[in-house]
């Protein structure tokens, strides 16, 4: 199916009446799929939402979105009013690495949560991207996750892309489920791994009992991980570079717990054991690379370790070095 050729713009308020005459190469397309191509501004919801309560009709007649639409038809109507969003624009840290008219990549700093949730109505990453480019704030399904096509943990530091309009977001969110994107991280583990590599294949589902916490679980959701050794350090901890072949909900955490080598820091999933202390789980996404949504340009991008988790870095190769002088 050709993407449709539309005689009309639609203005960015989405406000205005629009009519669509289907021609031959559309014909025996749905309703909604018509519409997501000839109106990209607007969010699939909120086509759908147009839809249902009767606004844009077909032959001035009510259809269904599974509606498949025949040639000379006329689609006509206008959108539903979008949701008043509640967000609040902020005026928050964090670093830009890239940035078009598309989308934009950052690099997240740790202690900030994405978007706004239970316990955390504002300060979050979102907010701060309001406040950045409030275009932001219509872009994608969710109101409170505007332009966001995927997350990492409060306490995860490091890369980031997000969409800046409604082409590119729905470009990212295909381009993620079909495992297009390459995501690396570094964490610091407990522990030497008897091997200096190995990918975990372990589904991971929600735990059974601690309703917050995920699990390795057969029921749950496939979930691939390959990890690398790349420094040891005296006290029992090593740094490993992290592949993520899937994107379940807390991953790369559970998967290093379950082989016995937790993430430094994780008091979640035991990653606090030992005398050393840390103020996070040292867990940093340290590389990003995808094809741009819509100029179709590969992008590599690439981050250095937060100043807090470097710091402990080196602190842990100094001790390591010394140990190593104090033997000879």
């Amino acid at each position: 199916m050709s993407h449709c050729s539309c005689n009309s713009s639609i203005d960015p308020s989405l406000a205005h009446h629009f009519s669509f005459h289907v021609n031959a190469e559309q014909a025996g397309c749905r309703l909604d799929h018509f519409l997501v191509r000839a109106i990209p501004e607007a969010s699939r919801t909120l086509l759908t939402e147009s839809v249902r309560d009767g606004l844009i009709l077909v032959d001035s007649q009510y259809r269904k979105s599974s509606y498949s639409l025949k040639v000379g038809e006329c689609v006509a109507g206008s959108l539903a009013i979008a949701p008043v969003m509640a967000l609040l624009p902020e005026q928050i840290a964090f670093d830009i690495l890239f940035e078009d008219p598309y989308l934009l990549v950052l690099s997240k700093p740790p202690g900030l949560v994405v978007h706004p949730g239970s316990g955390n109505q504002a300060g979050t990453l979102v907010n701060g991207l309001l406040f950045h480019c409030q275009a932001i704030a219509g872009v994608g399904d969710d109101v409170v996750r505007p332009g966001i096509v995927h997350r990492l943990d409060k306490d995860t530091s490091g890369l980031m892309v997000v969409a800046k309009e409604e082409g590119a977001h729905r470009q990212l969110v295909e381009a993620f489920k079909a495992r297009k994107v390459e995501k690396q991280y570094l964490a610091l583990v407990q522990g030497f791994p008897v091997q200096q590599a190995g990918r975990i294949v372990a589904s991971i589902g929600r735990h059974p009992i601690h309703r917050q916490k995920m699990a390795v679980r057969d029921n749950g959701r496939h979930a691939v991980t390959n990890w690398q050794v790349l420094q040891e350090f005296v006290g029992g901890y090593s740094l490993v570079r992290l592949r993520i072949e899937t994107g379940r909900t807390h991953q790369i955490r559970v998967h290093m717990a379950s082989i016995g080598h937790p993430v430094a820091g994780d008091l979640v999933y035991g990653g606090s054991r030992g005398k050393r202390q840390f103020p996070r789980q040292l867990l940093h996404a340290a590389r990003l690379s995808f094809m741009h949504p819509i100029t179709g340009k590969d992008l590599v991008f690439s981050a250095p370790l937060w100043p807090d988790f470097a710091l402990i870095i080196n602190q842990l190769t100094d001790e390591t070095n010394q140990a190593g002088e104090d033997q000879l």
